[in-house]
C-alpha cells in the first residue's frame, strides 16, 4: 500500500481518492473500532448523514457528518449498499446527500459495507439469518436438556428470557429470504433439518409469508414445544390454507395423533383415496367441504351452481354419504382432512 500511495501523484484524482478511501478504512478496521465508530466515520468522510441497518435487528443507525446520531425517519437515500457475509445480504448501508452522489460515494459506502461485515462477524453472534443446524436442532428438540438449550439458543442470538416460537416451513424460495420477509425488523434463524426447513424469532407473522410458502407455525413459548405444534401445523396446509397456526386447529389437531394405519382403514378415509384418482371429483369435493355450500362451491370452481349440485350429488353416491346434511358434511370434512394427513 505504501508503493501505490507514493504513486498518487501520478494518478488521476478520482483514482487517488479512492484510495485514500481504501486506506481509511483499512485504518479503521486494524484499530477494531465498532459500528457505532464506523458510522461516524463514514458520515464524516462523507460529508452528510450516513445510514446503516441490520436486518437481523432491525435496528438503524443514521449519523450527521458532526458524529451526532440523526432522529425520525430516514430520508431517500442517495446511494445504497447491501451488506453481505457468507454470501447472505444481512443489512444495508446508505448516504443520504442532499444533491446528486458524489464520485466516491459508491466507494466509500462498498467499504463502509465490508467493515461493517467484518465487524458483525467478530463480535457475534452473527446476525445472519442461516445458522448451524446443529445448533437449531438442539434449540427445538425434545431430547436436549434446559442447560443445553438455553445454550444453543444464547449462541443463536435469543435473549435469555425472550419466549422463542417455531415455523416449520416447505419453500422453493431460500429460506433466508422467507425469513427476512416474516421477520423484517426482528431476530430471525432458519436452518434445514431433513426436508423441513425451521425459523426460529421471538414473534412470527403468519400474514407476511410469501405466495408458494407453506408454513406451520407453533403457539407455545418454549421452543421444543413450538416445533411439535409448527410440525403438526404444517401438515394441516394445503393450496387453499398455505399458512396454518396450530393455534387456529383447535380439536382438529387431534387428527394429527391418529396413526396412519388406523386412518386407512376408516371407510369414510377409504372412500376419500377412491375419489382421489379423479382430480375433478376431489377438487369438487374440496371446494364444496370449504364452503359448506352449492353456491359458494360454484364461485370457487367458476362454475354452474347447478353443474355442481349434480357433481357433489354423484360424488355423496361415491362416498357413501348424504353431503346435503351437516353430519354428512361433517364427515367428509373430516375425511378429508384426514386422508391428506396421510401423505405428510
Amino acid at each position: 500500500m505504501e508503493a501505490l500511495a507514493a504513486r498518487l501523484p501520478h494518478l488521476d484524482s478520482h483514482a487517488q481518492g479512492a484510495i485514500r478511501v481504501v486506506t481509511f478504512y483499512d485504518t479503521l478496521m486494524r484499530r477494531r473500532v465498532d459500528l457505532p465508530a464506523l458510522a461516524r466515520a463514514s458520515s464524516g468522510l462523507a460529508g452528510c448523514v450516513a445510514g446503516l441497518r441490520l436486518h437481523g435487528t432491525g435496528r438503524v443507525t443514521r449519523t450527521a457528518p458532526d458524529g451526532g446520531q440523526v432522529a425520525g425517519p430516514a430520508r431517500h437515500a442517495s446511494v445504497t449498499v447491501p451488506i453481505v457475509l457468507d454470501e447472505e445480504e444481512i443489512g444495508t448501508v446508505w448516504l443520504e446527500r442532499p444533491g446528486p452522489p458524489g464520485p466516491l460515494d459508491e466507494v466509500l459506502l462498498e467499504r463502509f459495507a465490508l467493515a461493517v461485515a467484518a465487524v458483525v462477524e467478530r463480535y457475534g453472534p452473527a446476525r445472519t439469518t442461516m445458522a448451524d443446524p446443529a445448533l437449531v436442532e438442539l434449540a427445538i428438540s425434545s431430547g436436549a436438556d434446559e442447560a443445553a438449550r438455553a445454550r444453543a439458543l444464547r449462541l443463536l442470538g435469543f435473549p435469555a428470557d425472550a419466549p422463542v416460537r417455531v415455523a416449520a416451513v416447505r419453500s422453493r424460495l431460500p429460506l433466508d429470504q422467507v425469513g427476512h420477509l416474516v421477520c423484517p425488523d426482528r431476530l430471525v434463524k432458519a436452518a434445514t433439518l431433513a426436508d423441513v426447513g425451521v425459523l426460529l424469532a421471538t414473534t412470527l407473522d403468519p400474514a407476511r409469508f410469501p405466495q408458494g410458502v407453506r408454513a406451520g407455525v407453533g403457539a407455545a413459548k418454549s421452543p421444543e414445544l413450538s416445533w411439535r405444534e409448527a410440525r403438526v401445523a404444517l401438515r394441516f396446509t394445503g393450496p387453499r390454507e398455505p399458512v396454518v397456526r396450530h393455534s387456529d386447529l383447535g380439536a382438529l389437531a387431534l387428527l394429527a395423533e391418529i396413526p396412519r394405519d388406523v386412518s386407512r382403514r376408516n371407510p369414510d378415509v377409504a372412500a376419500i383415496t377412491r375419489v382421489a384418482d379423479s382430480p375433478e371429483e376431489l377438487e369438487t369435493l374440496d371446494a364444496y367441504c370449504a364452503s359448506g355450500s352449492l353456491r359458494r362451491a360454484a364461485g370457487l370452481l367458476h362454475l354452474h351452481h347447478s353443474s355442481v349440485a349434480r357433481r357433489v350429488d354423484q360424488l355423496g353416491k361415491t362416498l357413501g354419504i348424504d353431503l346435503t346434511e351437516p353430519t354428512g358434511l361433517s364427515r367428509a370434512r373430516l375425511a378429508l382432512t384426514a386422508w391428506r394427513l396421510l401423505d405428510d
